[in-house]
C-alpha cells in the first residue's frame, strides 16, 4: 500500500545539512536511494555552489533512466505489494485463525507487531548495505529469490510460535527486496519525472493489493499453496527487474563505526521539514494499517454482509473496488502535484479524505457502508501515498545519504506497523467492537493531514 529529487524545492539536487539516516518500508510504501557524493561547492541546504560536481542521481542533469523503467518499478511493487496484502491481510489471518481460534485477534497483533519490529530493523540495515556496496540490483534479486523459500516454510508451521518466527523472516527478505526497489527513484529518475515515477510506484499498491487479495481468497482453503504462489511472483519479478533495468555502480561508502552509523541514523530528523513529513507519514500509517490489518476479522465480526457472502469473498470484492478508486488517485495525484508544484496540499487534503472514509464504517455495520468506505478510503490514500513520497524525496537532508535518510522514513512506515497490531487488539478487546477502532484512525489520520504544514521548503 506507497515518491522528487533529494532537496528542498524542485530545482535543487543536493544539500548540505549534515545529518544522515538509516534505509527505508512498509509496508507499505516509499522510495529510499541513496547516490553518489553531492556536487562539489554546494553552499547550503540544496544552494549549488560556483563548482559543478558529478551529477546526483536523480537530479536535472541526471542521466536519463533505463528504458522501461518505470514499468519495471510499477511490476516490482505491484508483486511486492501483492504478498504484503495477500499474506498478512489474508493467508496469515487463516493461518492463525485455524490454530487458536478463539485468540485469533490477540495473537494475530502480536505477529503482527513481532514481525513488523523485523521490518523496522531489516529496511534501514539493507539501504545502508546496498549504500555501502554502490549498488541496488544485487539486494533486490536476494530478497526476491529468498522470498520462495521463506513462504515455503511459512506454509509448513503449525504453532503461534513458529508461524511469527516463519512471518519474521519474511519481513527480513522482503525488506530488503523493498529497500533496495525503493531507492531505485532517487537514483536513476531525474527531479523532472518523480511525480511520473511516484505514479508509477504508487500504482504497485492497488494493482498488488487487488492480486494479493484475490489469490488470497482464491487459496484460503490450501493457504500453504498460496504462501508459495505469492513467494514465486516476487522470486520471478527479482529476476525481471535486475535483466531489464541496467545500473550504474555508484562509488561504494566506507564503513562508519556502530556509534557513528547509529548517530547518522538518527540525525537525519534534527532536520525540521524532514521531521515533520516523518511525523504526518507515522500518523497517517498508524492509523490506516490500525484497521486493514484487521480486514478480514472486522468482515467476520463487525459487518453485516449479504447473505451467502463470505467474508473471504467480500475482500476480493473490495481490493478492486479500493484499487480502482486508489489507481485514479494515484495517477491524477502524481500528474496534478508536478504540474501545479503543490504538494502538501495534496498529502493534506488526501489524509483529511481518508480520516473521512473511517468514520463511515464506524457509524454503519452494512456491506454499503464497507463499500463507500473502500472507495473513498482508495482515493485518499492512493494520492496520499504518490504525493507524499514525491515530497519526502525533496526534503531529504543529504543526497548521498538519501537511502539511509528514507531508510528513517520507513521508520515511520514500519514503526507504526509494530504499535498498529497491539493498538488495534487493545482497542477491539477493551470496547468488544470495531467502532472505537475506526474513530480513533480517523483521529490519526487527521493530526496526519495537518503534520505537513510546518514545511517549509516545498509548497
Amino acid at each position: 500500500m506507497a515518491l522528487s529529487s533529494p532537496g528542498t524545492g524542485p530545482e535543487t539536487g543536493a544539500t548540505s545539512t549534515g545529518t544522515a539516516g538509516p534505509a527505508t518500508p512498509t509496508g507499505a510504501t516509499g522510495a529510499s536511494t541513496p547516490g553518489p557524493a553531492a556536487p562539489t561547492g554546494a553552499t547550503g541546504k540544496g544552494v549549488p555552489g560556483p563548482t559543478a560536481g558529478p551529477a546526483v542521481p536523480g537530479s536535472p542533469t541526471a542521466p536519463r533512466p533505463t528504458r522501461g523503467l518505470l514499468p519495471l518499478l510499477f511490476t516490482g511493487n505491484t508483486a511486492m505489494y501483492a504478498l504484503y496484502i495477500g499474506v498478512p491481510g489474508m493467508l496469515l489471518a487463516l493461518q492463525i485463525e485455524a490454530v487458536d481460534p478463539a485468540g485469533k485477534v490477540a495473537n494475530f497483533g502480536l505477529v503482527s507487531g513481532i514481525s513488523a519490529i523485523f521490518a523496522t530493523v531489516f529496511n534501514p540495515v539493507a539501504g545502508a548495505l546496498s549504500d555501502r556496496s554502490g549498488r541496488r540490483n544485487p539486494w533486490i534479486l536476494a530478497g526476491g529469490l529468498l522470498a520462495l523459500p521463506v513462504m515455503l516454510l511459512l506454509g509448513s508451521v503449525h504453532t503461534i510460535l513458529l508461524v511469527t518466527i516463519a512471518w519474521c523472516l519474511g519481513q527480513a527478505v522482503m525488506n530488503v527486496y523493498q529497500a533496495a526497489l525503493t531507492s531505485v527513484v532517487p537514483d536513476r529518475v531525474p527531479l523532472a519525472a518523480r511525480g511520473k515515477a511516484s505514479a508509477a510506484v504508487g500504482l504497485g499498491l492497488p494493482v498488488g493489493s487487488t492480486i494479493g487479495a484475490l489469490l488470497g481468497a482464491a487459496f484460503s482453503e490450501h493457504y500453504r499453496t498460496g504462501y508459495l504462489v505469492f513467494g514465486a511472483i516476487v522470486a520471478a519479478t527479482a529476476v525481471l527487474f535486475t535483466a531489464c533495468a541496467r545500473e550504474e555502480r555508484m562509488p561504494p561508502k566506507a564503513a562508519l563505526p556502530v556509534k557513528a552509523q547509529i548517530a547518522a541514523f538518527g540525525g537525519a530528523l534534527k532536520d525540521h521539514d524532514f521531521r515533520w513529513a516523518f511525523i504526518g507519514r507515522a500518523l497517517l500509517v498508524l492509523g490506516y494499517f490500525a484497521v486493514a490489518g484487521f480486514q478480514l476479522y472486522i468482515l467476520k465480526d463487525h459487518t453485516d454482509l449479504p447473505a451467502g457472502l463470505s467474508a473471504e469473498e467480500a475482500v476480493a470484492i473490495l481490493m478492486p473496488v479500493n484499487s480502482v478508486a486508489m489507481v485514479v488517485s494515484t495517477v491524477l495525484g502524481g500528474w496534478l502535484s508536478d504540474r501545479l508544484d503543490r504538494r502538501k496540499l495534496f498529502v493534506g487534503a488526501s489524509a483529511a479524505l481518508a480520516a473521512l472514509a473511517l468514520l463511515v464504517p464506524a457509524f454503519s455495520a452494512s456491506w454499503t457502508a464497507m463499500l463507500v468506505f473502500s472507495v473513498v478510503n482508495g482515493l485518499g490514500f492512493g494520492c496520499y501515498m504518490a504525493v507524499d513520497t514525491a515530497l519526502v524525496t525533496m526534503v531529504l537532508p543529504r543526497a548521498e545519504d538519501a537511502a539511509r535518510d528514507m531508510g528513517v522514513l520507513n521508520v515511520a512506515n514500519a514503526g507504526p506497523q509494530i504499535v498498529a497490531p497491539f493498538v488495534a487488539s487493545l482497542i477491539v478487546s477493551l470496547t468488544g467492537g470495531y467502532t472505537a477502532l475506526f474513530l480513533v484512525a480517523a483521529v490519526l489520520s487527521v493530526l496526519g493531514a495537518l503534520a505537513v504544514r510546518p514545511i517549509r521548503s516545498v509548497r
